[in-house]
């Protein structure tokens, strides 16, 4: 902190000394980040997310993050991207290096993550989490704007109970294997399977990648494994598991052989709720910038945060009752 101390005492010194020589105008109040940034200049972010390319949902979510973080906006923002922990907290320390005054991150792996964020601290660095949340000490962090991933699976599980199958043969397609949307929709899922008696015919990752499920499912099919769910922890895994069913002329969706369950709410994965070729898909919200940047400005004024964990509200949607406005409305 104090190297940001003495730096913004110089700029004013210099500033100060400017507006005598030449009769300058005043200059920006120091809260007034929207207008140009704290004294003049730019709020300096360094932002870390998985690969856009990985879903329907991270596409979405980096687009929002990069329409909200814009110099027209006050921000002076960078973005680095990886699917694995290390390389992240790699980043993550070059940002703490460069000297960013916020560290935005949604952390491919909930754990690891104590000694970076002890560094950005002890650099003045303030970490605001997003999308995921982590397993570290929440004085290491400002805020954390995420979705209840273990809600979303808790909504999913029930829903499927709800459905009454006489049998429950499950194929169980997970995404990247210690990320927090993976371990709170798996946790709901095996939790209900022991409780309820579900058969479980096959639990792998597919790292939300549709070719990779289509081959685990294709797989369960060649071997002859019987099964009637398929509960795909994201849309596109949804969608690769279709593949493998149409190939094997196998029907799906309401009152047909297999049910479908994804994730994330994409708007071709609900518009295949709405024309019931699939059964049920949970929202996941990808929209948080705003809640960022809430966040940041509270700050920036000196504000307290009120919530250390803001949770965005979400819901499931069933084929059934699905309606064209829900795919406008929250498709995304």
């Amino acid at each position: 902190m104090k190297r940001k101390i003495v730096s913004v005492l110089l700029c004013s010194a210099m500033v100060a000394t400017m507006a005598m020589g030449c009769g300058g105008k005043e200059e920006p109040a120091a809260d007034e980040a929207k207008d140009g940034g704290k004294d003049g200049g730019l709020i300096k972010v360094g932002i870390i997310n998985n690969d856009p390319n990985e879903s329907g949902f991270r596409t979405a979510n980096d687009k929002d993050l990069k329409e909200m973080f814009t110099k027209e906006n006050g921000y002076d923002a960078s973005f680095a991207y990886s699917l694995k922990n290390d390389e992240q907290i790699t980043a993550a320390q070059k940002f703490i290096q460069d000297g960013v005054d916020y560290l935005l991150l949604s952390a491919a792996d909930t754990s690891g993550w104590d000694s970076v964020l002890k560094d950005a601290q002890d650099a003045g660095t303030r970490v605001i989490l997003f999308d995921r949340t982590i397993d570290a000490d929440e004085e290491l962090y400002e805020a954390s704007i995420v979705s209840d991933m273990k809600k979303e699976g808790e909504t999913a599980a029930t829903w499927l109970k709800d459905q009454g199958l006489s049998e429950y043969n499950i194929i169980h397609l997970q995404g990247v294997m210690g990320s927090a949307a993976q371990k709170g929709r798996s946790e709901a899922l095996d939790a209900m399977a022991k409780e309820e008696g579900w058969n479980i015919v096959t639990q792998q990752t597919a790292e939300w990648n549709a070719e990779k499920a289509q081959q685990i499912v294709q797989s369960a099919i060649d071997a002859g494994q019987k099964f009637n769910v398929i509960y795909a922890e994201n849309d596109d895994m949804a969608k690769g598991a279709v593949a493998a069913l149409d190939k094997a002329n196998m029907s799906h969706g309401v009152g047909k052989d297999v049910v479908i369950m994804g994730f994330d709410c994409n708007k071709w994965a609900l518009e295949e709720l709405l024309a019931q070729n699939w059964n049920y898909d949970g929202q996941c919200n990808p929209f948080q910038a705003k809640y960022i940047d809430e966040v940041i400005q509270k700050i920036e004024k000196g504000e307290e945060i009120e919530e250390k964990t803001i949770v965005m509200e979400e819901k499931g949607f069933d084929a059934t009752t699905i309606t064209q406005e829900d795919v406008d409305t929250y498709g995304i």
